[in-house]
């Protein structure tokens, strides 16, 4: 069996019947993502790469699923849907990548099959649930990034797996639903690789050169956890930038202005984006040495967005921080 980079999942030989009537090798321009192997003898029924979207992923820190409150994840989302023997059932699936992922050093976030997932949530449920947007359920719409074959529909031999994982210091999500029809067993795997909207733009010179032509610059970099003003580890290098242009510029005065996207109360975003703001300023001036009087703090809510707040990757684009020249 071929052997890929990282993580190689087992598998079983196809046996002579036919895996699906539609396609017998892999669709055009599709590929294997380099970290996951595929099962021997399976095809690519579906492949799509989307280089920025915000999916949306139904797992508690308690390793349960939540469709109230899903982490939403923001990077490029790669899905492929392979198609392989109904002799690898749903279960023979799960146990084979949850044995691969923790191989590799992946943490298994959620590992659940058949009637774990509720008599309920069958693959037409689930497909309702967490690909779609409109209809009963009108849920997560993950469908956004793309279907290819259809899910049968009154199976229960489906089970699903997250795992995170990091690699070259990005992080990366590897989410598997797979489902058993008729004569196929179906597995569509997501891969989303976290980043923000402006990677690797934020710099002193960067900063300088938006200051210099608008009077302000949106920094995307700067990272929060979910409804708090606490500051993530990796945005320290975006902010050790905006000190640096700081430092290199003591005569000239900015706020730091917190931005939030329209979902949750307008009083409680006001707190939560002048908090976020005040907590940059905080770090600028114990960590940096940016001067005290040199910066001030606010936070605006949503009152001043750069896109719609009606799909995920505008709310994204709202969620921000900006360096105005005073």
């Amino acid at each position: 069996m071929k052997k890929l980079i990282m993580i190689s999942i087992i598998g079983l030989l196809l046996i002579s019947t036919p895996i699906y009537a539609q396609r017998t090798s892999d669709i055009e321009n599709s590929k294997d993502y380099p970290l996951i192997s595929r099962f021997e003898g399976s095809i690519i029924e579906f492949y799509k790469e989307t280089k920025w979207g915000a999916y949306k992923l139904p797992v508690s820190d308690k390793g349960t699923i939540d469709w109230d409150n899903p982490k939403v994840l923001e990077g490029k989302v790669i899905r492929i849907q392979y198609s392989t023997s109904i002799d690898n059932n749903s279960e023979f699936v799960l146990q084979n990548y949850k044995a691969a992922f923790k191989k590799a050093g992946f943490k298994i976030l959620i590992a659940i099959g058949n009637e774990e997932l509720g008599v309920s949530d069958r693959p037409h449920t689930w497909h309702a649930k967490y690909y779609t947007s409109d209809g009963y359920y009108a849920c997560l719409n993950n469908s956004k990034f793309g279907l290819g074959v259809n899910f049968p529909i009154w199976k229960n031999n489906h089970s699903f797996i997250a795992a995170h994982g990091n690699k070259d210091g990005k992080d990366i999500y590897a989410i598997i639903y797979t489902v058993v029809g008729d004569n196929i067993t179906l597995i569509t795997q997501d891969i989303v690789e976290v980043e923000a909207v402006e990677t690797g733009m934020v710099s002193a010179e960067f900063i300088a050169k938006g200051i210099q032509t608008d009077g302000h610059i949106a920094v995307y970099d700067i990272l929060f956890e979910t409804g708090k003003s606490d500051i993530k580890p990796e945005s320290s290098a975006t902010i050790k930038s905006v000190a640096d242009y700081m430092n290199a510029n003591p005569t000239k005065k900015f706020y730091i202005v917190g931005h939030t996207d329209n979902v949750g109360d307008f009083a409680a975003n006001m707190t939560l984006s002048e908090n976020r703001a005040k907590a940059v300023l905080n770090e600028l001036i114990t960590k940096y040495t940016v001067k005290a009087e040199q910066i001030k703090a606010y936070g605006v809510s949503s009152l001043a967005p750069v896109a719609t707040n009606t799909t995920e990757e505008g709310k994204a684009k709202n969620r921000r921080v900006d360096i105005v020249e005073q």
